[in-house]
Parts: structure tokens; sequence; C-alpha cells
């Protein structure tokens, strides 16, 4: 049985719990384990630290726009992290970081964890 670890940024705790049920939901024939995770940008690190105990991995979190850049930095350097350890790991890493300008858009995206869990079983099907 694949072994697949979710890493959950829980900032935004209800966006988040909305994320890892509908990843969840699509995962019944891996052994899952969660790591929650202050904030979005811990992701990589996290994923980093675990990357030769598992098969696949799947990010799951919320960034916000706020009235900073932080919202650009955050959401750039995890996003090209994420994508650099798949990629040195050969190991599929489902990116499920909604980026949002608003709660109203998150809200609306929250159930994106489907999205991120079909694209690990797929490539770990290939």
């Amino acid at each position: 049985m694949k072994k697949i670890l979710i890493v959950l940024a829980n900032y935004y705790e209800d966006i988040s719990f909305s994320l890892l049920k509908s990843a969840k939901n699509n995962l019944s024939n891996f052994k899952l384990k969660v790591i929650k995770v202050p904030g979005v940008f811990e992701i990589p690190v996290t994923i980093s630290k675990n990357i030769k105990n598992y098969d696949a991995f799947i990010a799951l979190g919320c960034v916000i726009k706020g009235e900073t850049p932080h919202f650009d930095f955050i959401s750039i350097s995890s996003t090209q992290a994420i994508m650099k350890l798949s990629v040195d790991s050969k190991k599929p890493i489902g990116n499920g970081i909604i980026t949002c300008l608003n709660m109203k858009q998150a809200k609306a995206r929250s159930k994106k964890g489907k999205e991120a869990a079909l694209a690990v079983i797929s490539v770990l099907s290939q």
C-alpha cells in the first residue's frame, strides 16, 4: 500500500479542514498521515524532512492577499520549493495550496484538495 503524507497549513483552520476533507475523500486506498504546520511557508521543509519515508505528498493550505507584498512572496516561494522537491525527488507532490484575494474566494475554492489528491494518484499510477 502506497504511503502519502499530507502537509496541512492550518493558518485558516476552517479552509484547511475543508481542503483536507476533500483530499481524503479520494485517498481510501492509501496509507495516510497528516502533519499540521502553522502556515504555507512551512510546507516545503516539512515535506523535505519526510521525503524518504513516503511515496507521495499533498500540500494543503491557503494564502489570502493582504495589504502588503507578503502574499506574493509566500505564494511564489512555496510553489517553487514544492516543484523543486517533486522534480528532485521524482515523487509526486499535489499542490493544493489555494491563493485567493479574499475569504469569499477561499471558501469557494476550499474543496480543491480533491484536485491535488487526484493529481498525485495520477502520477503514482504512471
